[in-house]
Formats: structure tokens, C-alpha cells, sequence
């Protein structure tokens, strides 16, 4: 039995009725000191700084807020990253990015499972990694947390960590709300956006994660509307409570986010993190002085307990101790995230799989090659005690064969070694230092790189590619990086292409596997990889004021008829799958989008079929088609399944400014079914929902 029903009136699986009714009373016994702790981090600055930058590592143990001991109320403890657990020899994940590739729900599930179990395991109960803002342009820096540039798709895979994190008595916290995607200019840049667009684009991905039951929400670091966003009464209350009923609570991006402390309380800030700062400091004077009052205090100490409390008295699903860091079963599904996660982007001749009978030596070429590299060293950075580069997943893979590595710095050396192999795998791509989290004057010292100063890949790559063309048939590039890396300018210079993220503590394993086949390519790209970055909104990392249009991403290509490389949702396999014609079944303003799906080739393998709709006669600008369903399909050589997706009227109404609402139509809408956004890739079929 949990030690705080032990200690409390409270029972094993108690109602929140009754949590509701325990609370009212021990509010009234708290001090104001006693308030303020339980809205306060328990961290110094000096302990938080030196953690980020000097001692250690950020979040080695769990940032608590204040336990009321003589109460037996429970604390806060915190543990962020969206790749894994940072506290602790932790399962190290591929990054969300990459796990959006997967368009798997379950596996999501299953991972935030995995990970709420490691957070109970180093002494938290709650977790800061389901990051859903919503990356308008690749360019930002912390775009590998977040799923993809789709808001439907943003919230389903977020309420799948969501759900598997609270499994286990974990409470997950959705940040950073709303409308951050600047990383550099995220302390100073003050983000507008038309309400429809903020509805309709920025925030529903957040109202997802809400329906599913999230616990908590972290106000982010930039400006909306001239307001902070961790002091804006619209995002926290009108919005967040009034409009959608949120019943968690609201805590603070860290140390930055609140700069007026009672300000904040009265807007629905409930926590302040890490730190004892403004909230310690300001809110006794205030309440002296009458321009803050005890109720929104309690208001504030009231969402914070009803909701630790809740969880802390849940009956666990398990017993958590530190042996399951890392324990073979997680980093089996760590394993399975990147197997899932990979994208082929090209396989020219069919170079891939290659002949592990006929391959007996193998260059490694790239800076890259041999390199662990996770991604972010910001406050996502997780500590694995191993990690699997590819030229280390070959040598693994192929113990018999020839592995070479070589960083490709002289051209001509890289030429020789790859014309006399039987296949060459080139690494290229990103680091820690070329795009992550941001702290303006102390980047130099933690290696964050912040926002991409490009869209295209290191000159050394880009020459590195070139230099070697033609020279091998078997040639394959390996991309590392967090969302959209422009490779125009060489795409055509090499026979085969898999883009692998951040791959996590298994990459390399994994990168071997899908090589030689072992493992059938599966991910589809979860953003649209243009030709040009000006089909990409404007991006300003050294803004003070920012514009979000209403159109990115795949939305905007459609609606400007601007060419792109690799559409979203795209990805090939080793086998080949046939989708059939749409059909459709309307019932109760559902509709209801049926195919069968066929595997026609040699090989088991996925199949993401994606559901977009478009719409015809509407009242208002609309995009041409916008995605509103997916489900991933596993079938045998010649196996069929048939796969149903739906959409409700609800699920397409537009955001109405003059009626502070959604307003549904009674309008045709088109139904686009096939496994990429590409409109050649769709078969369609027309519909309504009916009265």
C-alpha cells in the first residue's frame, strides 16, 4: 500500500469525490508557508545551474516541490525527457521525432509505460516529456521532442505516451503551452496568431492530450499575445479551465518562465520549478497587501493535491526498483521504437536489403559513423550506459565480414576505401551542437546547439557524397537529425537513403538490420521534406515578435502547389502493398472510411494507411486535405486485412472568431485514403455527414 494512505484519512483507490472532499478540509489546516511549498520547487538556482552546467547532470534525481510532513501530504517529484527518463542509467529512446515515424499508437503506449515505470523507479511521480508543440519549421532546435508538423497526429501520438505514462501512477505533464517552436529567441519572442489558427493548429494537439486525462500542463517560456505565457490568464483559464475543463494542474517552464509571481497565481500558474523563487518571495506581501488573495492561493494549492493525491493513492500495476533501468525488456522496446521508426527514402535497383552472403567487406564512412549521438544535450538528454553507433551495429551484425570506418575528411583516401568494398554506408547528418535546447551565453559551455543555422547538411557530408559518387553500387546514406534536412542537391548521386533520427541506445543495432534485411523498413516521414526552404514559413531564431500563419507543413504545399521531394507521410518497405478503393459508412454524423489492404510482396512488413479529408462548399478557407485518421498494419507475404478509419462532423468543424466556437457544416467532404499525403498516392470517395 502506498505510504501516503498510510499516512493520510484517504483509501487505496479512493474517488476524487472523496479526494475533493479531503482536500477542501486540508487546506484549511496548511500555513501560507505551507501553500507556497507545495507551489514551489524545492531546487536552488545555484543547484539547478550547476547540475545544468558543472556538476553532474540536469535532473539526476527527481526536482521536488514541498512535502507537508506533518500532514503526510505528498510532493511533486520531478523528471523530465521526452527520449527517456534523464535521471539515472536510463532506457534511451529514439526521439519523438523518430517515434512519430512509426504512426504507432501502441508502441506509444507501450513506451510511455516503459517510461513512467523508470520514473517511479529513480523516486519521481511525475514526468515532463510529452512535448507536443507543434514544429511550423524544421529549423527548430528542439523539433526531435515533438512528433511531427500535423496537429491530429501530434495529439494522438501524445495521448498514447500520456496514457502509457500514467499507467503507472505517473503524472504526465503536455508542454510547452502553446505556440512554441523558437528555440533561441524562446525568453523574448512574443508569438501572435489569428484565433482560428491558434484553434484550429496550435492548441488542438494540446486538447487531445486533455481528453485523454494528462495531469498537468507546463506554460512555456515565450510570449502570446504580449502576455507570458506561464502568466496568461486567456491559455490557463479561459482556455484551459473554462473552455476545456482541465482539472490538473499548471506548473511553470523552469526558473524563466514566471516573472511576476501573483500575477501569475491570479492567471492559473499553480507551480513555480524548480525553485524557490518569485512565489516564495512575492506572494506573502501581496496577500498583505490585498492585490492577491488567500482563494486563489488554495484555488492554486487545491488543483495541485487533488491531483497528487489522486495518483499516489492508485494501487501500482508493478513494483518499481532501479533494476528496471535499462532492463532487457525496455531496451527491447527501444529496439522495436527504432526498427519502427526508420524511414527508407530511396532504394534505387533494389541495393536494399544487402546479401550478407555476398557482402564480406563494408566501409563506414562520416564523421558520424562511429559517433554516439542521441541527440539533444539540453533537458532531454538521457544517460544510457551504452550506446550503439552504426559502425559498431555492422561490425555486430557482420562478424565475419571486412567493417571499415573512415571520417571521410580525405576525399581521396574515402574514394579508394569505398571502390574497393562490397558496399559503403555514408553517416551524415546532425549533432547535439547543431541543433537542440538553448541558453543564450551558456550554449558554449552545455553544447547546445539551439535552432539549425540551415536546412541542408554539413558541407563536409554534402562533399563527402559527391566525392564518392558512382565509385559503388552499393551505396546507402544514413541520416541522423531531428525533422526535415534538404537533400536536393544529391539525392539523385546515391542508389539508397534511410533517414534514422535520433535512434536511441539500440541505432546502431538497428541500422545493421534493416541493411540486411533482418528488419523490414516500416516509418514514414511525420513531415514534408521540401525542395527549397522558402516553402517553409519564416523562421526568425532572433525574434522579438513572431506571426503563426494558419498554413505549414504539408497544408501549405497543397494549398501553394509548391513541389516537394518527399511528401509526409511517406516511407518505402522490402515488400509491396495494394490498398484498395474507399468505401464509406456514415452513422451518427460518423463516417466511417473502410480499405483492404494487401501485402503483395515476398516479405512481412507495415503499412501506415493514412485517412486525409478535404472539403467542398465551405463557408470558410479550408485546407485542401488535412489528416484526420491513420492505423499501422502488420501483414504475412499475400496476407489481407481490412482496415476502417473515421472521422466525425465534430472532427471538421472550423473555429468561428465571431462565435468564440467550432461551427460543423452540412457539406460534401472527400475522404483521400492511400499511404502518403502525395495526391497521386490517394483513391478518394465523396461523403456527408447528414442531419
Amino acid at each position: 500500500m502506498r505510504d501516503v494512505v498510510k499516512r493520510t484519512k484517504l483509501t487505496e483507490n479512493c474517488s476524487k469525490k472523496t479526494i475533493k472532499k479531503y482536500v477542501d478540509e486540508v487546506i484549511q489546516e496548511l500555513t501560507l508557508d505551507e501553500k507556497i511549498g507545495v507551489m514551489s520547487g524545492q531546487v536552488t538556482e545555484k543547484k539547478l545551474l550547476d547540475d545544468l552546467f558543472l556538476i553532474e547532470h540536469y535532473n539526476v534525481k527527481p526536482y521536488p516541490t514541498k512535502a507537508v510532513e506533518r500532514l503526510g501530504i505528498p510532493n511533486i517529484r520531478f523528471v523530465d525527457g521526452p527520449r527517456g527518463v534523464v535521471a539515472g542509467s536510463a532506457t534511451c529512446f529514439p526521439v519523438s521525432m523518430a517515434r512519430g515515424a512509426s504512426f504507432d499508437r501502441d508502441l506509444e503506449e507501450k513506451i510511455g509505460e516503459v517510461i513512467g515505470a523508470e520514473v517511479r523507479a529513480v523516486g519521481g511521480n511525475y514526468y515532463g516529456g510529452v512535448c507536443i508543440n507543434l514544429p511550423r519549421n524544421p529549423r527548430w532546435g528542439r523539433a526531435q521532442e515533438c512528433y511531427g508538423e500535423d496537429t491530429y497526429h501530434l495529439g494522438e501520438m501524445g495521448a498514447a505516451l500520456t496514457r502509457g505514462v500514467q499507467s503507472q501512477n505517473v503524472m504526465a505533464c503536455i508542454k510547452h503551452f502553446a505556440m512554441n517552436s523558437i528555440e533561441n529567441a524562446r525568453f523574448k519572442a512574443d508569438v501572435h496568431a489569428d484565433k482560428r489558427t491558434l484553434f484550429e493548429v496550435y492548441l488542438p494537439h494540446f486538447k487531445r492530450c486533455i481528453e485523454e486525462g494528462a495531469a498537468s500542463v507546463m506554460g512555456a517560456y515565450n510570449k502570446v499575445y504580449g502576455e507570458q505565457a506561464s502568466e496568461s490568464k486567456y491559455l490557463l483559464k479561459d482556455i484551459l479551465r473554462d473552455k476545456w475543463g482541465f482539472e490538473g494542474f499548471t506548473l511553470s517552464d523552469f526558473l524563466w518562465a514566471v516573472k511576476d509571481g501573483p500575477k501569475a497565481v491570479k492567471s492559473g500558474m499553480n507551480v513555480e520549478m524548480p525553485c524557490i523563487c518569485h512565489y516564495a518571495e512575492q506572494i506573502p506581501k501581496a496577500i498583505e497587501d490585498g492585490t492577491l488573495a488567500m482563494e486563489d492561493v488554495d484555488e492554486a494549492v487545491g488543483y495541485i493535491l487533488r491531483t497528487v493525491l489522486y495518483y499516489e493513492t492508485r494501487k501500482d500495476p508493478q513494483e518499481y526498483t532501479e533494476d528496471i533501468l535499462a532492463c532487457p525488456e525496455h531496451i527491447a522496446v527501444a529496439k522495436r521504437a527504432a526498427e519502427e521508426s526508420m524511414v527508407l527514402l530511396k532504394n534505387e535497383n533494389h541495393v536494399l536489403p544487402l546479401d550478407k552472403e555476398k557482402t564480406e567487406k563494408i566501409v563506414v564512412l562520416g564523421v558520424l559513423g562511429d559517433t554516439e549521438n542521441i541527440g539533444d544535450h539540453g533537458s532531454s538528454k538521457v544517460h544510457p550506459y551504452y550506446t550503439v553507433t552504426p559502425f559498431k551495429g555492422l561490425m555486430k551484425k557482420m562478424p565475419k565480414a571486412q567493417i571499415l570506418y573512415n571520417d571521410g575528411s580525405d576525399l581521396e583516401r574515402a574514394k579508394k576505401l569505398a571502390a574497393d568494398a562490397d558496399a559503403v554506408v555514408i553517416v551524415a547528418g546532425y549533432i547535439h551542437s547543431d541543433e537542440g535546447e538553448y541558453l543564450a551565453d551558456r550554449s558554449d559551455i552545455a553544447g547546445m546547439g539551439g535552432d539549425r543555422a540551415s536546412m541542408r547538411l554539413h558541407q563536409r557530408d554534402i562533399d563527402l557524397i559527391h566525392g564518392v559518387k558512382g565509385v559503388n553500387p552499393n551505396t546507402v546514406v544514413s541520416i541522423i537529425g531531428s525533422s526535415a534536412i534538404l537533400i536536393d542537391e544529391w539525392e539523385k548521386d546515391v542508389p539508397a537513403i534511410i533517414f534514422s533520427f535520433y535512434s536511441g541506445m539500440e541505432g546502431g543495432n538497428v541500422l545493421a538490420d534493416i541493411l540486411f534485411g533482418d528488419v523490414c523498413p516500416s516509418g514514414k516521414l511525420p513531415y514534408t521534406v521540401a525542395l527549397s526552404e522558402d516553402s517553409y514559413p519564416d523562421f526568425d531564431p532572433d525574434c522579438t515578435y513572431a506571426e503563426y500563419e494558419y498554413y505549414h507543413g504539408y497544408c501549405k504545399m497543397d494549398k501553394e502547389n509548391i513541389p516537394v521531394l518527399y511528401p509526409f507521410g511517406y516511407g518505402l518497405s522490402y515488400t509491396t502493398f495494394d490498398i484498395s478503393e474507399p468505401t464509406v459508412e456514415v452513422f451518427d454524423k460518423t463516417a466511417k472510411i473502410s480499405v483492404n489492404v494487401k501485402n503483395t510482396g515476398d516479405v512481412k512488413g507495415a503499412e501506415v494507411v493514412q485517412l486525409y479529408i478535404g472539403c467542398e462548399g465551405s463557408a470558410v478557407d479550408r485546407p485542401v486535405k488535412i489528416l484526420k485518421d491513420f492505423a499501422r498494419v502488420e501483414l504475412m507475404p499475400g496476407e489481407e486485412k481490412k482496415v476502417s478509419l473515421q472521422v466525425s462532423s465534430k472532427d471538421m468543424a472550423y473555429y468561428s472568431e465571431e462565435k468564440d466556437d467550432f461551427v460543423e457544416e452540412d457539406i460534401t467532404y472527400i475522404a483521400y485514403t492511400g499511404d502518403c499525403s502525395c495526391k497521386e498516392a490517394l483513391k478518394s470517395v465523396k461523403f456527408e455527414f447528414g442531419k
